[in-house]
């Protein structure tokens, strides 16, 4: 969100991850977040934009299944293994070391050095958990209307 905020722009995949995080980790409507990054985006497209967040919200005509929820923490190991883009944009981590650097807090009770970074606002597995819950239950709600598959 920071790269958002200071240049206006975020790689896609970056994108994508911040949408189901927000969308299927913290259940905040998909309206929200689309509303936000169309608002911050200098290469905002209406259209992309927000087809880009009902595909993350797993709703609309192109939708993603409602199963696949990133995990921030496997993105992030994955796609900035060593932390350089972590600590580009967020200087209260430079002295965290690199093999660390996707679970900070982990690192500083180990070594019982104080970081000036908020810690983790949830629990990714319970989220996830309770998204699919909440996703499964709406889907057998639809059946039992009489409607496909949506």
């Amino acid at each position: 969100m920071r790269q958002l905020n200071e240049l206006g722009w975020m790689h896609n995949r970056l994108r994508m991850i911040t949408s189901s995080f927000l969308v299927k980790n913290l259940l905040i409507n998909w309206r929200e977040g689309e509303e936000y990054f169309i608002s911050n985006l200098i290469d905002g497209d209406l259209a992309l934009n927000n087809g880009g967040w009902q595909w993350s919200a797993s709703v609309g005509c192109d939708s993603v299944p409602y199963i696949r929820i990133f995990n921030p923490l496997h993105q992030s190991k994955t796609f900035d293994e060593s932390g350089n883009f972590i600590k580009k944009f967020i200087p209260e981590l430079k002295n965290v070391p690199n093999h660390h650097i996707h679970q900070p807090h982990e690192w500083s009770k180990q070594k019982n050095f104080k970081i000036d970074y908020p810690n983790p606002i949830i629990n990714y597995s319970e989220s996830r958990k309770t998204s699919l819950s909440l996703f499964k239950q709406a889907r057998l709600k639809l059946h039992k209307n009489g409607l496909k598959n949506s």
